[in-house]
């Protein structure tokens, strides 16, 4: 019988794991939280769910209603993350769409992302090497054509924080290919109140949190509106999955200490963090 390693880790002594002991702040939305807490648990870390934003459903779907009543004329559909897949499939059930008016259509996904994509569709039919919005130009740049193409971005509604430059930064590169872009809103992404995390928030100010794990520049963003200075925080490792966000969280002025290489998964931003504590 084969059994999974990290099945294993389970039944090993937490004192034997890469982060026994280590008190890791997850900021993620409740959705993805539980995805990567799971990883830490499995490295004997102890995450403690603070998520910084929100993910949940439109008030106004007009635009995307728009969109799926002429949803036959795009060529592509990418989308950046598992909300939007989500929220996208969800709105075509509620309208009683059938996913069968996507078959000539191509569909994007990133990484781990391309399985709830698999799930509702039952297709994809671009998984970028790099998975990020830069890995998708990549990728599209090498079709023949594809200036000619008509591209579909459902994304995310960004509600009471900056937005993140990730989103406009891949509409200009789409576009800067000759390609006509049609972004659409397909759910919101808002900021939570501090006044729930009292408690953490302490935490983190005693110095008894070891990490901050930031898996978006929008939990960042967030996060730091919930702060009075970077000397509340200056006892954490900041931890940043990918380039992409640890290049938005510099900007924000912040030190980042552990950056995962291998963000096309919440299991290799563990290992990533496992590794800063085992030099």
């Amino acid at each position: 019988m084969h059994i999974e390693s990290t099945e294993i880790n389970l039944l090993t002594s937490s004192s034997k794991l890469p982060l026994h002991n280590k008190r890791i702040v997850v900021t993620a939305p409740r959705n993805y939280a539980c995805r990567l807490s799971e990883q830490i648990i499995k490295k004997g870390g102890l995450p403690i769910l603070m998520p910084t934003i929100e993910t949940c459903y439109l008030s106004n779907y007009t635009q995307l209603d728009n969109a799926l009543s002429r949803i036959k004329e795009f060529d592509w559909i990418i989308f950046t993350s598992r909300n939007g897949i989500i929220a996208f499939f969800q709105r075509m059930n509620d309208l009683d769409i059938p996913v069968s008016v996507l078959e000539n259509c191509q569909l994007c996904a990133l990484g781990k992302d391309s399985e709830s994509l698999l799930s509702f569709s039952g297709k994809v039919d671009l998984i970028p090497k790099e998975s990020s919005p830069a890995g998708i130009v990549a990728e599209l740049k090498t079709i023949v054509q594809i200036d000619e193409k008509k591209v579909l971005v459902p994304a995310p509604e960004v509600v009471g924080l900056p937005e993140p430059n990730v989103i406009p930064n891949l509409i200009t590169d789409l576009e800067n290919l000759g390609i006509k872009v049609t972004r659409v809103p397909a759910y919101i992404t808002q900021g939570l109140d501090k006044n729930i995390y009292s408690i953490e928030l302490d935490l983190i100010r005693q110095g008894k949190i070891d990490v901050i794990a930031f898996s978006s520049t929008a939990e960042i963003e967030s996060f730091l509106r919930m702060v009075n200075s970077p000397r509340d925080y200056g006892d954490c490792a900041i931890a940043c999955f990918g380039p992409y966000t640890t290049a938005n969280a510099q900007k924000l002025g912040m030190t980042v200490s552990i950056v995962s290489q291998n963000y096309s998964s919440f299991e290799g931003f563990a290992e990533a963090i496992a590794k800063f504590f085992a030099l």
